[in-house]
């Protein structure tokens, strides 16, 4: 079993939900980015997602658009982020999941993000734009070294899609719940719940739901019915408000605290 799938046994045992922060590596710098994924550890989040910076990421919204821009200026690389990780987990043993556009690991090198990734204490990997009919050797790859592949589902996913994703899927299906891109949203989707029953009758991995959560309400509304909460534009937004603060981790890591203030009972 990966460590992914032991947190949320752990999680299910204590009847809690997860709380899964994303932040993009190299924004505002990488040191920033090491202390911060430490921090968010402290700050109680149960798995990380770290983004790699990327020029057209056609599935964020402006928020995580900039600091992807803000960070390829200062020449973020996928081995910058690895060594965030390599770095953060000499601290902090939270299971962090590497976020990626394809184009960046290709360029990489699928066989060499693999052993880096591993030697970097990577749990997952989460590529956005990897469809399910060219992951089998991905897929492969990284199961073979005990980490997972996670995969974007989205409510316009149809119910045969939802199951091929299901076979192929580690860790957790990562829910997105609206149609569209990434960015805070006053109130939940409701294309949300409905997605996540439908993943409940092709799946048992638990089940994550991302894209617009930016409330402690609304992280609670997700523990309703899934497994985690997935919490990124409002996270960035704040390291992009903050980026002058001498106090930028400490605050993020207090916002982060704010976001997960009550834990109610997973259904």
């Amino acid at each position: 079993m990966s460590r992914i799938r032991e947190t949320f046994v752990r999680l299910k045992r204590s009847r809690r939900g997860g709380f899964i922060p994303f932040i993009m590596a190299g924004d505002p710098n990488l040191l920033t980015t090491e202390l911060l994924l430490v921090e968010l550890a402290t700050a109680g989040a149960d798995i990380i997602e770290l983004g790699v910076p990327f020029s057209d990421p056609v599935a964020d919204g402006k928020v995580i658009q900039r600091a992807s821009e803000r960070a390829l200026r200062k020449g973020v690389t996928v081995s910058d982020a690895l060594r965030c990780i390599s770095n953060a987990k000499q601290h902090v043993d939270v299971p962090i999941v590497l976020f990626s556009y394809l184009n960046p690991l290709l360029k990489f090198g699928k066989d060499r993000l693999v052993n880096e990734a591993k030697q970097a204490g990577v749990d997952a990997v989460l590529v956005t734009d990897l469809i399910p009919e060219e992951a089998d050797g991905w897929f492969e790859t990284f199961r073979n070294e005990g980490m997972d592949l996670i995969f974007l589902v989205a409510p316009t996913t149809s119910d045969e899609r939802l199951a091929r994703i299901a076979q192929q899927a580690g860790g957790f299906i990562y829910a997105v719940s609206r149609a569209g891109i990434t960015g805070a949203r006053n109130e939940m989707p409701r294309d949300a719940e409905p997605l996540v029953r439908r993943l409940r009758a092709v799946s048992d991995l638990p089940i994550a739901v991302g894209f617009g959560i930016s409330t402690a309400e609304q992280v609670g509304e997700v523990w309703r019915f899934a497994d985690a909460a997935v919490i990124g534009s409002v996270i960035v937004n704040q390291i992009e408000k903050l980026t002058d603060s001498p106090d930028l981790v400490n605050r993020v890591g207090d916002f982060a605290r704010s976001l997960r203030k009550s834990r109610p009972v997973s259904q």
